[in-house]
């Protein structure tokens, strides 16, 4: 898993790429929590993510809930069809915004 973050105005952009998984969500968390306490507007590039396991939904989720307490909000980009499912199942989708480009994720944070 790779992580690379940009900083356009006022909204944090994450390209992630890999899996997120037990492995790797912690890591990942690690690396988006600053961005979610220092911005509070994150979009969440994840069009290069090829597996999301149960751990990467729950640091989603604990990302979520850090922006909200911070009145901030978080956009996810480029869902998979299956991560998509997975989140609409599970009642996640109703948590974030969700866009198809990074410039429409920003666009719904403004």
């Amino acid at each position: 898993m790779e992580i690379k973050i940009r900083q356009d105005g006022e909204v944090a952009v994450a390209v992630v790429s890999g899996e997120i998984d037990s492995k790797t969500a912690g890591a990942a968390q690690a690396e988006l929590l600053p961005l979610i306490e220092k911005s509070g507007k994150t979009v969440l590039d994840l069009k290069q993510v090829t597996f999301m396991s149960s751990a990467g939904l729950r640091m989603l989720l604990l990302l979520y809930r850090q922006a909200t307490a911070r009145d901030g909000r978080v956009a996810l980009v480029g869902l998979s069809d299956e991560v998509r499912d997975t989140m609409s199942m599970t009642g996640f989708l109703k948590f974030f915004l969700v866009a198809d480009t990074v410039e429409a994720g920003k666009s719904a944070l403004a």
